[in-house]
């Protein structure tokens, strides 16, 4: 790399303030990205966003305009790639005052680039999207969604099904219903060393398929602003696993109140658009909800999803917790269910959970099917989330 291209890209990262020392003047195309790396950049200094296209201007910018907006986010997907885009436009997302102005306008929603974090903001700008805005937000809502459903449908189906199945063995199958390693493993002490081959006296075959459901599965999220993406994504797999015969699915919501979604679940879009980030925190209000709509606990499978900062009462939520596992439900706490594995959380709490053998740990989404099976399989959990060498990145593990 030749030094003047070097001298420019440091210059484009230190933003021509009078101490950058690379003495380096830019124009043309240069000149326009940097222009939209300092009406972003800049933007904490000056608390006043702005931009013009022409780079000459762009110091004495008094327009704040939604238009302004607009060029700013093509000229950014024009000068970067798709993966610096969505870094740029989650840290405008960031602030404020630029929050609301890419969000609150169609024009300009239509213009940011889909991601599971644009929904989770728009989430949580809940009902101050204007009316002109909504059909706009929702169409991205629903692009995100399909594009999640397609990566995680099938892999969720294939890894819960075939869980349940396994639970539910079958002594007398047919050919094709027949488990070879189960029945392999179990018939070993009838092998017999003349025809070098094991004699299946006993046949173990994979579960029938059945009207009724064989696991009920609660998903309870907390909602408040820091879990915005364990929601999005824990929406999308409610929706997946409702759709199995097999399972009983119920959704759960909380903040300082609690909100029964599992209707929603047969539309995932309404679902999202159901749920309101931000406030506070009462966990134990939502584990007694949880008590009151399990019907089977040593069928129920509780995913409580939250970062364990409990704002009502933290006695009464532990109470809860050790009623739940005496009652034989199988709890899992998720310290978040996102692509980041570094949430904060209250390691008090998270201590507590652990004693009891609930497992407690942080999932991306690629691991939540391979969860639910193992969890459905009676594995050990803690020991699972070890072998996937699942820890808290930045945190100590509970």
């Amino acid at each position: 790399m030749q030094n003047q291209e070097i001298l420019t890209r440091w210059r484009l990262i230190l933003g021509g303030e009078e101490a950058d020392g690379t003495g380096c003047v830019l124009s043309g195309q240069e000149a326009q990205i940097d222009a939209a790396l300092a009406a972003l950049y800049e933007f904490e200094r000056k608390r006043k966003f702005s931009y013009e296209q022409d780079p000459k201007n762009r110091k004495g910018g008094s327009e704040s305009s939604n238009p302004s907006i607009a060029r700013w986010l093509g000229d950014i997907r024009n000068y970067f790639s798709d993966t610096v885009v969505q870094v740029m436009q989650n840290d405008a997302l960031k602030q404020p005052e630029l929050r609301q102005k890419l969000m609150l306008e169609p024009e300009i929603l239509e213009q940011a680039t889909p991601d599971v974090r644009l929904v989770a903001t728009l989430m949580e700008l809940g009902k101050l999207i204007p009316a002109k805005t909504k059909d706009t937000a929702r169409r991205v809502v629903q692009k995100v969604v399909d594009e999640l459903i397609d990566k995680l449908h099938q892999k969720t189906i294939q890894s819960i099904t075939g869980a349940l199945n396994r639970s539910v063995r079958n002594r007398r199958p047919r050919y094709n219903e027949i488990d070879w390693n189960t029945t392999i493993r179990k018939n070993l002490k009838h092998y017999q060393a003349a025809y070098k081959t094991i004699i299946p006296e006993e046949r173990i075959g994979y579960g029938r398929k059945t009207r009724r459901s064989l696991k009920d599965m609660v998903l309870c999220l907390d909602q408040s602003g820091s879990m915005g993406q364990s929601v999005v994504y824990s929406g999308i797999f409610g929706a997946v696993m409702a759709s199995l015969p097999m399972i009983k699915t119920q959704m759960v919501v909380f903040d300082t109140e609690v909100v029964d979604l599992t209707e929603d679940l047969r539309d995932p879009v309404e679902l999202l658009f159901g749920v309101q980030l931000g406030g506070g925190t009462d966990i134990n209000k939502a584990l007694n909800y949880c008590q009151q709509v399990i019907s089977k606990p040593d069928d129920t499978i509780l995913v409580l999803i939250t970062d364990l900062y409990e704002g009502g009462n933290e006695q009464q939520m532990r109470k809860r917790a050790e009623e739940l596992v005496a009652s034989g439900v199988q709890v899992i706490c998720l310290l978040a269910l996102d692509d980041s594995g570094a949430p904060s959380f209250d390691m008090q709490n998270a201590r507590f959970l652990s004693s009891l053998g609930i497992p407690v740990f942080a999932c991306t989404p690629d691991l939540f099917p391979e969860l639910m099976a193992a969890a459905i399989s009676k594995q050990d959990l803690t020991q699972w989330a070890g072998d996937k060498e699942i820890v808290l990145k930045g945190q100590k593990t509970a």
